[in-house]
């Protein structure tokens, strides 16, 4: 083959992708754009003299509830990475894991998955000494947890019937009962795997991946579930009390896959949008607005400002290591 015929070759087996890379911006551009137009639309259907009411008559005991909750969903999503530790078998204390685990969480809540849950997390465990190979497989051990743990809590709960879709929508409540099996089926699929799949290892883009024990997944499936349960739980103590939690809990789940879809960070609006659209005929909306907006502080910008803090703390920290290990 000629050099000339090589790159004609080349660009005639991926016309696909250059009309893709050709429309991509545009697209993204009037997507953005209908969001926008949707979410003011959204926004002048509310009461918003309701909702700032409803944010007033909030009482102390609630707040401090919800804050529990939110601190003890954060610790646990934290012990994902306690369970990479393992994974990696490198030795770090729970001291050194747990910082890691809350400030990344927080970032990756507010600011995306690759500030969070990627950068962030490879500039810490970077500092602790830990390779970047290592720093890869606990970060797709992380994610491994929290969708696998989803996956069966969304599942039960989609199977079970317990959330019913409005009259009109795409997904009727019949697909998404079978979506919940689907789901439970590919949970069940992953701990088969981990017990009984004789190929435990795998190398994708250099990164070694190891299929991790069963009793090791079991642990990932229930954190990652109870983290999801935390969730919900937050919400569920700031709505009104005539809201069931498996019902909250279910709506939480599908607006979790909206905002995976939208790419939108902190899934901002979209949480909103969809609770609104599955709840209004249950409560009404300036209670519902409320009581995400109250969420969205609790659990997503009060969690963001302390641990900005602890960030600080340990950029300080390593540099003055830094600076005493400079030979005078």
């Amino acid at each position: 083959m000629s050099r000339t015929e090589a790159p004609a070759m080349r660009n005639a087996e991926h016309p696909a992708k250059s009309r893709w890379s050709h429309w991509k911006r545009p697209l993204t551009l009037l997507f953005f754009l209908a969001l926008i137009v949707l979410l003011t639309m959204f926004a002048q259907r509310i009461e918003w003299n309701e909702v700032f009411d409803t944010l007033a008559d909030f009482k102390v005991r609630t707040l401090i509830i919800a804050s529990g909750l939110t601190l003890t969903s954060f610790l646990v999503y934290a012990c994902f990475d306690l369970i990479g530790r393992t994974y990696i078998r490198q030795d770090l204390t729970w001291k050194q894991i747990l910082p890691v685990g809350i400030i990344s969480y927080a970032f990756n809540l507010n600011l995306s998955a690759w500030v969070g849950g990627i950068a962030m997390r490879y500039r810490l465990y970077s500092r602790l000494g830990v390779s970047k190979a290592n720093i890869a497989k606990i970060l797709g051990l992380s994610l491994a947890t929290n969708w696998f743990g989803y996956m069966v809590i969304a599942g039960a709960v989609f199977s079970s019937g317990l959330v019913r879709m409005p009259t009109g929508w795409t997904l009727s409540s019949g697909a998404l009962q079978g979506v919940g099996v689907l789901l439970l089926l590919a949970s069940a699929g992953y701990l088969a795997a981990c017990r009984y799949s004789t190929r435990r290892e795998w190398v994708i883009r250099g990164v070694e991946i190891n299929l991790p024990s069963l009793r090791m997944a079991i642990l990932q499936l229930a954190l990652g579930a109870l983290n999801w349960s935390l969730m919900a739980a937050v919400i569920f103590t700031l709505l009104p009390s005539k809201l069931d939690y498996p019902l909250v809990l279910g709506v939480l789940l599908i607006s979790a896959i909206a905002g995976v879809i939208t790419h939108i960070p902190a899934g901002l609006g979209v949480l909103e949008a969809v609770f609104v659209a599955l709840l209004q005929h249950e409560v009404s909306r300036g209670s519902l607005v409320a009581g995400l907006l109250a969420y969205r502080a609790i659990y997503f910008l009060l969690p963001l400002l302390i641990t900005l803090v602890m960030y600080l703390v340990v950029e300080a920290k390593a540099k003055a290591l830094r600076i005493s290990k400079k030979p005078k």
